[in-house]
């Protein structure tokens, strides 16, 4: 059985599109490893990579990433200039590593994988290294804001807090690199919904009303964000299982607060990509068809049947 894997490294540079061409090449050099997705945002400061393949690839693959982002993003620096920061909690050059079980492919080896990689990446750039999520070792590492908390600023007093030592690494932060968050996970859906306002209050009420922590959708984590460039606001959530929460259901949430607000929704987006049963959710809220599923779709019947002919 092959043993595949998603892995979705998010770095802390949106605004340089030479920077995000050069972790892609550096990506794209290893045949055994696909890129199938590159999203970039100037106010969130980030871009998400979306590759697939099987572990040691993968492993291979990003630590050719890091050693791009290591050179070529300075945390320190980026928080000295007069350019404001991206809106997105951040600790690291390289931020965050999920590795995702594709198939039938055993949440263990997302594990490995998570914790091979991090190992690595401490020995080689000296980085400190939080295993989070299904890879952590600790529970109180679970989750990845408390993980995160503090931000790249905070790392200092973090790495040497009793209790809050590296995984790997050691325990003071790279100077320029911070530190990463690596882990195992499930499926999650990036979604953010754009508000047709600049009231960063109100995107804050409307994520605190439809998040779980606060009594919201289950599995449903949302931020209020400004998106300076666009004069607007933003409801930034992320689906952690699409089964108890459709992105169709995230979005009519969103959508209703607004309205009681007063506000609407301007448009979605979509960070990274979504699996075919999250579509087949969404339509299935959306145009009230209980059974609709994407062998219900023109093109995807059609590609069956050529297939069958050959």
């Amino acid at each position: 059985m092959s043993l595949r894997l998603e892995c979705v490294p998010n770095v802390s540079d949106g605004r340089r599109p030479e920077v995000i061409e050069r972790l892609a090449q550096a990506v794209r050099r290893d045949p055994a490893t696909r890129l199938l997705d590159v999203s970039s945002d100037r106010d969130h400061d980030r871009a998400v990579l979306t590759l697939a393949g099987e572990p040691a690839p993968l492993v291979r693959s990003l630590l050719a990433l890091f050693e791009v982002a290591v050179a070529e993003i300075d945390m320190s620096r980026r928080r000295e200039s007069e350019q404001p920061l991206g809106v997105h909690p951040c600790m690291g050059a390289v931020d965050v590593v999920p590795f995702v079980p594709l198939a039938e492919t055993p949440m263990e080896v997302a594990v490995k994988a998570a914790r091979d990689l991090g190992r690595a990446v401490a020995e080689r750039f000296e980085l400190p290294v939080y295993l989070y999520e299904e890879a952590a070792r600790l529970p109180e590492r679970r989750d990845l804001a408390a993980v995160r908390r503090g931000g790249f600023e905070g790392l200092a007093a973090k790495c040497a807090s009793p209790g809050w030592e590296p995984d790997f690494g050691p325990r003071r932060p790279h100077p320029t690199a911070g530190a990463v968050a690596v882990g195992a996970r499930g499926l999650l859906i990036a979604l953010n919904a754009v508000l047709d306002s600049d009231d960063l209050e109100a995107a804050r009420e409307i994520a605190r009303s439809v998040r779980e922590s606060s009594g919201g959708l289950p599995a449903l984590k949302a931020l209020g964000v400004r998106l300076a460039s666009r004069g607007r606001v933003q409801v930034s959530m992320n689906l952690t299982d699409f089964r108890r929460t459709s992105p169709f259901a995230a979005v009519a949430a969103v959508r209703r607060e607004a309205a009681a607000r007063g506000l609407e929704v301007a448009e979605c987006e979509l960070v990274g990509l979504m699996p075919e049963g999250a579509v087949e959710a969404a339509v299935r809220e959306a145009l009230l068809l209980p059974a609709f599923g994407m062998r219900d779709v023109l093109e995807r019947r059609l590609a069956e049947a050529e297939a069958g002919e050959r």
